[in-house]
């Protein structure tokens, strides 16, 4: 199962980046795994947030739930076959 991510731009003063990249060099990584670290360990500490579902969705999700286990769903094993048959 893969995870979703973001891609995010981000500018810096030429003094700052050159520490950023003096520091991951020193630790034998990329730049972007450096700062991704010091993201993670920024927020670590924090919980999760949970957005509560508006009805709609919420009434959605729980009728894809109620077919799932009555069975009314199927496994898609190529989702080029599947589009395909549209």
């Amino acid at each position: 199962m893969s995870t979703q991510a973001t891609q995010i731009k981000l500018t810096l003063p030429n003094e700052l980046y050159l520490h950023l990249k003096s520091k991951a060099q020193k630790f034998d990584l990329p730049l972007a795994s450096y700062v991704k670290n010091l993201v993670i360990n920024d927020v670590k500490d924090m919980d999760t947030p949970v957005f509560k579902m508006s009805k709609q969705r919420e009434k959605v999700a729980l009728k894809a739930l109620m077919d799932y286990k009555k069975g009314k769903t199927k496994a898609i094993k190529d989702i080029d076959s599947y589009f395909d048959s549209l």
